[in-house]
């Protein structure tokens, strides 16, 4: 359980993958949202009853199979970038297909653009579209904290070798969109460990000292 002024963050590590999935809670008002349930929903239910939170939604970082198997097990709203809702639905674009285990989203997302904020108990989260990773891949900011999804993990980025995945679009997002944070901002990844965006910008090395992108 990671702790700030306003928040309690859970992580959970789930299927096959191991992703990180993130329940977050306002301490005021025990509202809640879902980052990325790739898995285990008994588990994630069992917190959230445990920690008596009203979980309000769920939001996918991106839509890869991985951090989306468990979408339809919490029914509540389900928010997406509109530009990777199509994955929910298309085996073959969130790659389930490839491992034999067909992946179709039932719920119907509510759909996400780069700006949008979301209320939560007595804050707002604000959305970043982060191309690269896939077209519709988002950071979501919260206060001092940032989840990267698979845009930018600790010492390193997101794969860009999938169908849709674009280097150079990657790396302007993390330039242009995350490093524009204060140093002390916590990121917290879709797979890994936490770590900084000061971290990342001194010792990535994926990024380096290149600027052409900023």
């Amino acid at each position: 359980m990671r702790e700030d002024k306003k928040f309690d963050v859970m992580r959970f590590l789930v299927g096959p993958l191991d992703v990180n999935a993130y329940l977050v809670i306002d301490k005021a008002t025990k509202e809640a949202f879902l980052v990325d349930p790739g898995g285990d929903p008994r588990e994630i239910k069992e917190a959230v009853k445990k920690s008596g939170a009203d979980l309000k939604f769920i939001i996918n970082t991106h839509g890869h199979g991985d951090h989306i198997i468990a979408d339809d097990s919490f029914g509540v709203p389900l928010y997406i970038h509109k530009d990777d809702a199509r994955f929910l639905k298309d085996p073959y674009l969130n790659l389930s297909g490839d491992f034999g285990l067909p992946l179709k989203i039932k719920t119907e997302p509510k759909l996400l653009s780069d700006g949008d904020t979301i209320p939560i108990g007595n804050s707002r989260i604000s959305i970043i579209h982060t191309p690269g990773h896939t077209p519709g891949g988002i950071c979501i900011v919260l206060g001092n904290i940032i989840f990267t999804g698979d845009t930018l993990f600790s010492g390193s980025i997101g794969r860009t070798d999938f169908p849709d995945g674009n280097q150079e679009k990657l790396l302007m997002s993390i330039n242009k969109r995350l490093l524009k944070f204060k140093d002390d901002t916590l990121i917290l990844p879709g797979h890994g460990g936490s770590s900084t965006i000061g971290e990342e910008r001194v010792n990535n090395p994926f990024l380096g000292d290149d600027q052409s992108y900023i």
